[in-house]
């Protein structure tokens, strides 16, 4: 699917010239700059806006909210969703990412406001393999208003939350959590007002009977100091397209992100989260963990074998492996 994804983006931008697409990505980005915006998709103004910011944003977006369905997966091996409903949809990159995991997807519906973006969605999804992501619901919604959705098994909102005020979000975040029948994941930008908006989010839900399935290894307080925030990495690796749409010189990049995927389900424990790039040093490595008895510094080293050899495939947003329980 992620192949599929992007020989469908691929598809869709063909027809725009790689000169207008590079000057309308730099006017998007200019416009953002300016406006200092939590999210680019307010600056849309035109079809030509929403395909730049497709080439743009799509990929790095697709990795984030794919790598933290992950680990959704990882704590829920055994449950299999059917049904979606994908919150501030944009042009369905949660969609592509969910259908990717879950191909057994049978019913999806999205919510989106931008009509370009919308339309835009709705043609990428009918180069989809998936049938469901081809004939997904769409339907324009404005989140600032009222609006309605029947129970579906797994919920998503992806870089959305920051556009809405902040006077509105527990209410929101109730409406989202009576739309859950089981998992609801909320992904955010990877930076301190992005942290925080998920940690409200958080907050929220477990006082609400729901459970952390991911990232946090519990259903405690967030003993992150107020000094910092919890944010994970994805690389994604920059087409061609990709890299000359945004300017770029480097094959890759780094999307950073924020998320909380809540419950009404426990998950397989786990007894903790790296929250940092681990530290490799002759002989030992150094881990810097979230647990369930809080923030933690460990240190594995090569006399400790199986936990040494498993800690050489850490990475930053790993689950601690059974190992080194």
């Amino acid at each position: 699917m992620i192949n599929d994804l992007q020989f469908a983006l691929n598809t869709m931008l063909e027809a725009a010239p790689t000169k207008n697409l590079a000057r309308t990505a730099d006017d998007l980005s200019k416009r953002y700059r300016a406006g200092h915006a939590q999210d680019q998709r307010v600056f849309l103004h035109s079809r030509d806006d929403v395909i730049a910011y497709a080439a743009y944003r799509l990929p790095a977006t697709f990795a984030a909210i794919h790598a933290a369905l992950l680990e959704i997966r990882a704590r829920r091996p055994d449950w299999q969703p059917r049904t979606l409903l994908d919150v501030g949809a944009g042009p369905g990159t949660a969609m592509w990412a969910a259908a990717t995991i879950w191909p057994e997807l049978e019913r999806i519906t999205l919510l989106e406001r931008d009509q370009h973006m919308l339309a835009f969605g709705k043609e990428l999804a009918q180069h989809a393999q998936s049938s469901a992501v081809r004939w997904a619901t769409w339907q324009r919604t404005d989140l600032t208003q009222a609006w309605e959705c029947t129970q579906r098994d797994l919920v998503i909102g992806a870089y959305m939350l920051g556009e809405l005020p902040l006077a509105t979000h527990a209410h929101f975040i109730d409406q989202l959590w009576s739309c859950t029948a089981d998992t609801l994941l909320i992904v955010e930008p990877g930076t301190p007002r992005g942290f925080s908006l998920v940690r409200g989010v958080r907050e929220q839900l477990l006082a609400s009977a729901a459970s952390t399935l991911a990232p946090c290894p519990h259903d405690q307080a967030c003993p992150m100091p107020a000094n910092d925030w919890c944010h994970f990495a994805q690389r994604v690796n920059r087409s061609k397209l990709h890299r000359t749409t945004k300017g770029a010189t480097l094959s890759y990049e780094d999307e950073k992100f924020s998320y909380a995927a809540m419950a009404r389900t426990n998950g397989l424990p786990i007894s903790g989260r790296v929250i940092r790039h681990p530290q490799k040093h002759g002989g030992h490595m150094r881990l810097e963990l979230c647990t369930p008895e809080g923030l933690k510094e460990r240190v594995v080293t090569r006399s400790d074998r199986e936990a040494y050899h498993d800690a050489q495939d850490l990475r930053w947003g790993s689950a601690l492996p059974n190992s080194m329980r």
